[in-house]
């Protein structure tokens, strides 16, 4: 049975980076971030598996409980189990077995996207009513969503947002598909295009909303090619599911937000209700925490 006092081991699992952390229920996020690290991920299977049980042991205390753990890619919520994890090589790991099998600590696992939304639901007193969407801006671009405060899986991996077309003659995916709207508005797609411009491979997004707010037009057109794809694939979901909010966030979440309220506005059917992420960086690592503390809450019969 859990205690107030209990915690959780929030991880979040990212393209270039692992960020781990004890996440304690309460406080103005929702939930209280102790002992964080980050550092670079290993991609390769046994490395990836020694680092996280090791910080996930440098990360916790007598108070620990469990371990959630947020990955992207086509995670299957329901069954516990990895279909594909992007740049990582841990496809059909038993990830929730053996993270159990060296800390003695239960563990769940969501897509990523999932994590940071449940967060973000947590911290908005409104949040988790009715169908919120997210998408993240990252590495690449995640996505999920809740109904009611609850994961909607679909038949197993729904919110694989990053995979919604949006150009017939776009780049090549990963996932074998022409134009996904990662491969076009994702962090690096966006270093893509820096690049193109010949611009300095140490421009950031910042960088080039500052640069467009002094009048620079090649800045606002560089934003402008990366946003438009991004509104291509949340005016699709809008029109299919017609959710309440779309929150964008990740790493790039709030530039993303920037650069889709620099193009031109357009009358239009749908409404996009449109919101940056609260928590920034940190809503995967407190979303998992609290996640896994949910998980194993005890039932009214204890």
């Amino acid at each position: 049975m859990l205690r107030v006092a209990d915690t959780a081991i929030g991880v979040d699992v990212g393209g270039t980076r692992i960020r781990v952390a004890r996440i304690a229920q309460g406080g103005a996020l929702g939930g209280t971030l102790q002992n964080r690290v980050s550092e670079p991920v290993r991609q390769d299977r046994d490395g990836f598996s020694a680092q996280i049980i090791r910080l996930i042991n440098a990360a916790r205390d007598d108070s620990s409980r469990a371990v959630g753990i947020g990955i992207p890619g086509r995670i299957d919520g329901t069954a516990q189990t990895i279909k594909s994890a992007g740049y990582l090589d841990i496809a059909g790991m038993d990830l929730p077995a053996m993270i159990t099998r060296e800390t003695g600590l239960p563990a769940r696992i969501e897509n990523d996207a999932t994590m940071a939304l449940l967060a973000e639901g947590y911290a908005r007193p409104d949040g988790a009513t009715g169908l919120i969407m997210m998408l993240t801006v990252g590495t690449g671009i995640g996505g999920a969503a809740l109904e009611n405060g609850a994961p909607w899986y679909g038949g197993g991996i729904a919110g694989q947002f990053g995979h919604i077309v949006v150009s017939a003659d776009g780049p090549l995916c990963n996932c074998g598909r022409i134009g996904c709207v990662e491969t076009l508005s994702s962090g690096t797609a966006l270093g893509q295009l820096i690049a193109k411009a010949g611009l300095p491979d140490t421009s950031r997004a910042e960088d080039l909303h500052t640069r467009a707010s002094a009048g620079d037009h090649a800045a606002t057109n560089l934003l402008n090619e990366w946003a438009r794809p991004f509104l291509r694939a949340i005016e699709t979901l809008v029109s299919v599911a017609d959710p309440r909010l779309v929150i964008i966030g990740g790493g790039l979440g709030v530039d993303m937000t920037r650069a889709l309220e620099r193009l031109p506005k357009q009358d239009k059917w749908f409404n996009l209700p449109i919101e940056a992420a609260l928590l920034g960086d940190d809503a995967g690592v407190i979303g998992a925490g609290l996640c896994a503390l949910a998980a194993h809450a005890p039932t009214k019969a204890e």
